[in-house]
């Protein structure tokens, strides 16, 4: 990269967006298959069945969906200021813009986009993301960013977040976006055994492990709250500070821990005060109810039963004539 008038000049770099990227559109298209794929057999089941079964299978998919997608998101974590900030280095020129970071579970994101967005001969729409994941290296990834001669304002709040910065929140914010994911992990896991509970006939096990999913979420939240107020040193762009608050997915994960924890306790509930509608709701009652039917429940011909009872009873056995 060569120099020109002593700035490094600004090529165009590849953008990961801070709230869906290529693994959320993954997760998302694979239950969506999953979601089709139950639609299609749905007109198959008979009665009221098939709502219950339309309200469980939706419902547990989107739990798990949500589950695993937050895990790639960027916006645990969310802040936006419009300031007027210098461009780039060795520069005097101002410009007015919107700043943007989003941190996730895995790394941050640096959103800078101008007002309008062509200003001082360039096109000011960057979002530049730091991942501070086990097979990256934050520092590495901020030292790219120098050479490559990203903006200021983007190099300024990226360099917040470095091992060597002062405000020290490099190594909290990691540890926690580490513990978050790992918990979110066995979430996913307790729930995919729920899922298999409800399919036998104890359905109260699978409300324990319901209880469990959520459980492990509101920990995963817990842990990424334990960092929340330990920026010392503010961003700030001249006399604007730029604010963070709770973003999409923390709020996103609080409900569906929440919903997990309804769920798993109506199940219990249920299983104590009503198991026959507890039953039904799984359509366990109405296949015990056929099957005792099935079995208990003996055709006989009619024609043979008259015949047998027109017939004349035999003799009693005279064992003294033998």
């Amino acid at each position: 990269m060569t120099l020109f008038n002593s700035v490094y000049p600004f090529y165009p770099q590849q953008s990961k967006a801070f709230v869906f990227n290529v693994a959320t559109i993954i997760v998302i298209v694979v239950f969506l298959t999953f979601a089709c794929t139950f639609l299609l057999i749905i007109p198959g089941i008979r009665g009221r069945a098939r709502l219950y079964w339309t309200l469980r299978v939706l419902l547990s998919l989107f739990m798990g969906v949500v589950i695993v997608t937050v895990q790639f998101t960027g916006d645990w974590e969310t802040g936006w200021v419009t300031a007027n900030t210098s461009y780039k280095s060795f520069s005097h020129a101002l410009v007015n813009a919107d700043i943007g970071l989003h941190i996730g579970l895995a790394g941050v994101n640096v959103t800078l986009r101008g007002n309008p967005v062509n200003q001082v001969n360039e096109t000011i729409d960057y979002n530049e993301y730091f991942s501070w994941s086990f097979d990256a290296n934050y520092d590495h990834s901020y030292s790219e960013g120098l050479e490559r001669g990203l903006p200021s304002p983007i190099l300024y709040v990226a360099e917040k977040f470095t091992t060597q910065s002062p405000c020290d929140v490099h190594r909290q914010y990691r540890i926690s976006g580490h513990y978050a994911s790992a918990t979110l992990w066995v979430a996913f896991c307790t729930w995919l055994i729920s899922n298999m509970l409800f399919s036998m006939p104890v359905l109260v096990y699978g409300g324990y492990m319901l209880l469990v999913t959520g459980a492990f979420m509101i920990f995963s939240l817990l842990s990424f709250f334990s960092v929340r107020n330990t920026l010392v040193c503010p961003i700030q762009f001249g006399t604007t500070i730029l604010h963070t608050n709770y973003g999409g997915s923390f709020w996103l994960t609080l409900a569906i821990g929440l919903l997990c924890f309804t769920a798993g306790i109506a199940v219990v509930a249920l299983h104590y005060f009503n198991l026959e509608l507890l039953k039904t709701f799984f359509d366990l009652h109405d296949n015990k109810v056929e099957e005792h039917q099935e079995m208990t429940e003996v055709y006989v011909n009619p024609h043979v039963m008259n015949k047998g009872l027109s017939a004349p009873l035999p003799s009693k056995l005279n064992l003294n004539s033998v």
